[in-house]
């Protein structure tokens, strides 16, 4: 049979269903009892961010779909159906665990949540007292007729629906009333101790508002009530063909952001069909995205929670990233990337060597220019107020600002406009383009000539995210990789021609055709009979042409290895098809986010880095940057701490089915679990953390 006839048998996997499986994943570790209890309930409102997120970006053409009763196309009525069966199951699952599981569990550890029939008569005074003292000042409760519509209900805002008896102060029968919880209010606080007891007690503020809903409503009678919560599609869209200034129209889309259209609604468990079949119809939503959950709405905010209770046994070991093994501290960065390139594998190592450099930088009166790219930089960072002080100092400051960065559009307009205000030159990238390359390039005087440095990164520049995602920091003095920077900021500053670089491969000229490119070659080697192997890392692999490149190469013999953390289409081992993929997700205590790619061609070994994931948006849609490593120390070193060492994990990692489904690798043959487990994460962490 031939390789065309093979790849007519491939069958991509639905990358909607394989986020939603990835977030099954990610609950397991809520289930897991290695996992200290806390800890547990943060990934169990890990996954509830995830699926808010699902539903602001992914949800909306489904939904269309099935209003309009689609029954052809990418997006149709069952492709709606199918996945809000998948999210019900998903959901049900999640609150089994908060319910069944682990709030019976933080009771045993002197930990509970007091709902109102569970309360002591000290308690019900204390929480009555404090809600006429500070919630029911900063509530509005607006009673619905025709001079006071249905309100405008914030994305993800908590809200109760109210039904009433009895006549209003007009003397009329409007029964429905609404009360939005203003975000400004805590979801969680923290109740007086009771004398001898060695419990901490929590209320939640859904809690305590519906214990004193009649309050609210003098003279009425408060029949039904449930509290409720929408999630709206929340991607900006913006013309930037159409647009003449990006900053002020995205500024307009982010005043509209908590009010785009209406994709899932969720009720209390108990809400009555009445209830639910108004707020159905108040935002068109059908059935199937109406969602009735046995606990809050708002399973995020556990997170609240989880923040006051003072119990470290019950989290994680503080975790410190060592510093670099490759740096001294005190050493100039200068006369080491002298030397040679410098690695720092994060968060194992820490990320404060690359505040460091550009510190360093700042403060060197040799150095003219830094020029940056701007993502996502969290917030109050402490990076951009280098920036700004390498502009006081005089320094010719550029950055590179990404406006789009999906939720974060606010807080980079705001950076933008304050390192404007100080004199560097903000650029904002190329239009249609996100610019998703992360890249720090310092110019220096060393003796008469300029020298270039610079830092590149497979993840960002936010010091947070720095400590609980994998990722590889690369430093270097090279003048080949430097000068492909150099021109890549150029490129993007004056939107002029990229000319031929030296090194590096940026997307969307150059990546996409370059790894299909690698792919082909290996399948080409491996049909002569030479040793052909491709091993990948990334986050997610959704672009076809490059998913059937892979399979075709696998057909020619090419053993192919993937680490894929989240969506993949790929389906692996299909006899005939993907007999030679062998596919593995690792879902660990640290979010993997390294992009790695090595391809081995008759015996002759690449090794690239990259800030892009193999998607089509990637691909052909953003400025994307890789690089390869050439120096042997360092590519020996990407290659065990983030290839190897996670082919081998049996612990955090589970392995793809040609059905799409994932078992944990853990399991042996007869299905039971192997007696020693290995993690990939929490080897590196003892090999480089100091704890404590």
């Amino acid at each position: 049979m031939s390789a065309t006839s093979h790849n007519n048998r491939l069958h991509f996997l639905d990358r909607d269903h394989s986020i939603l499986a990835f977030n099954e994943r990610v609950m397991d570790w809520a289930r897991r009892a290695d996992v200290p209890l806390l800890e547990r309930l943060r990934f169990l409102s890990i996954v509830s961010s995830n699926l808010d997120e699902f539903f602001e970006v992914r949800m909306a053409p489904h939904l269309a779909a099935r209003k309009a009763n689609e029954q052809r196309g990418l997006y149709t009525a069952e492709t709606h159906d199918r996945i809000a069966a998948k999210v019900h199951a998903l959901v049900a699952q999640q609150y089994a665990i908060y319910n069944d599981e682990l709030l019976p569990l933080l009771e045993k550890k002197g930990i509970k949540l007091v709902a109102h029939g569970e309360r002591n008569p000290r308690q019900r005074r204390w929480v009555k007292e404090f809600f006429v003292r500070e919630v029911q000042p900063l509530l509005m409760p607006v009673g619905l007729d025709p001079a006071h519509p249905f309100p405008q209900v914030a994305n993800k805002s908590l809200n109760f629906i109210v039904r009433l008896t009895g006549k209003d102060a007009f003397g009329r029968e409007n029964e429905i009333a609404i009360v939005k919880v203003p975000r400004i209010l805590p979801r969680f606080f923290r109740m007086p101790p009771i004398q001898g007891s060695k419990q901490t007690h929590f209320v939640s503020i859904s809690s305590l508002i519906r214990s004193h809903l009649a309050d609210l409503f003098p003279g009425r009678q408060v029949t039904e009530f449930s509290q409720f919560r929408v999630t709206r599609h929340s991607d900006l869209a913006v013309d930037e063909e159409e647009v003449k200034n990006l900053r002020t129209a995205l500024r307009k889309g982010l005043q509209q952001r908590h009010y785009g259209e209406a994709l899932r609604l969720e009720v209390s468990a108990g809400c009555s069909e009445f209830l639910s079949s108004f707020l159905q119809a108040q935002f068109a939503l059908p059935l199937e995205s109406l969602y009735r959950v046995p606990g809050p709405v708002n399973l995020v905010r556990l997170n609240q929670l989880i923040d006051q209770v003072d119990a470290p046994a019950l989290r994680f070991e503080r975790f410190q990233g060592g510093w670099p093994a490759q740096l001294t501290p005190g050493q100039s960065y200068f006369e080491r990337l002298q030397q040679g390139d410098v690695l720092i594998h994060q968060p194992y190592e820490s990320f404060d060597a690359v505040l460091a450099f550009l510190r360093e930088a700042v403060e060197d009166p040799n150095v003219l220019a830094i020029k940056q790219t701007i993502y996502r930089t969290g917030a109050k960072s402490e990076l951009m107020n280098l920036l700004r002080e390498a502009v006081r100092l005089g320094k010719e400051v550029t950055a590179v600002v990404e406006l789009k960065a999906r939720f974060d559009e606010e807080a980079n307009i705001n950076y933008a406009e304050r390192l404007e205000s100080v004199g560097a030159q903000v650029v904002y990238g190329v239009v249609g383009l996100k610019t998703h390359a992360k890249m720090l390039l310092v110019t220096r005087r060393e003796e008469g000539r300029l020298r270039r440095y610079g830092h590149i990164s497979t993840g960002n520049y936010n010091p947070g995210t720095a400590r609980l995602y994998t990722d590889i920091s690369y430093l270097t003095a090279d003048d080949a990789l430097t000068a492909d920077l150099e021109q890549i900021f150029l490129h993007l500053a004056s939107q002029n021609r990229l000319p031929k670089l030296n090194k590096a491969l940026i997307a969307p000229f150059h990546l996409h055709k370059a790894m299909l490119e690698k792919v082909e070659a290996a399948g080409a080697a491996a049909r002569e009979g030479k040793e052909a192997r491709i091993v990948l890392k990334m986050n997610a692999l959704t672009d076809e042409p490059l998913a059937r490149a892979l399979a075709h190469a696998s057909q020619q013999g090419v053993k192919i290895d993937l680490i894929v953390r989240g969506a993949c289409i790929l389906p692996a081992q299909v006899p005939g098809v993907t007999d030679n993929v062998r596919i593995r997700s690792v879902i660990g205590r640290l979010l993997e986010h390294s992009r790695v790619g090595y391809f081995c061609i008759d015996a002759a070994e690449e090794l690239w880095l990259s800030s892009a994931d193999w998607m089509n948006r990637n691909m052909l849609r953003r400025v994307e940057l890789a690089w390869p490593v050439t120096d042997p120390a360092l590519r020996h070193r990407v290659m065990e701490e983030c290839i190897n060492i996670y082919l081998h994990d049996t612990k955090d990692a589970w392995l793809l089915q040609p059905d799409g489904s994932y078992v944990p690798a853990g399991l042996t043959g007869t299905g039971k679990t192997r007696t020693v487990l290995h993690s990939a994460q929490a080897t590196l962490m003892a090999r480089y953390g100091s704890k404590g």
